[in-house]
């Protein structure tokens, strides 16, 4: 028998209007991870494919920082609402994840 994961039966309602601008968001970190592929099988110069490779990892972090800002302003602030004060740990935890 599987063991149910107790994360897993959380999840966080998006409109459209969010997922359209994080999935177009993903595509575009997409598009830049597949130009890093062509750039390293073209043997780019090294500095070229750094400078590619900086700017993924900002646009990564920006999309986390965007969903990290929605999950304080919504999933946080209904927990904390219900009572749920250990989601401020939860919180801080995440934090260290996300260094």
């Amino acid at each position: 028998m599987k063991k149910k994961c107790e994360n897993c039966s959380k999840s966080k309602h998006r409109t459209p209007e969010e997922k359209k601008d994080l999935i177009r968001r993903l595509k575009i970190i997409s598009g830049q991870v597949n130009g890093i592929e062509q750039m390293i099988n073209n043997d780019r110069y090294c500095d070229e494919v750094l400078l590619q490779v900086a700017s993924t990892t900002n646009a990564l972090k920006s999309l986390g920082n965007e969903i990290l800002k929605s999950h304080m302003k919504s999933c946080m602030v209904e927990e904390i609402s219900e009572g749920n004060l250990d989601i401020v740990d939860d919180i801080f935890a995440l934090f260290g994840k996300l260094k």
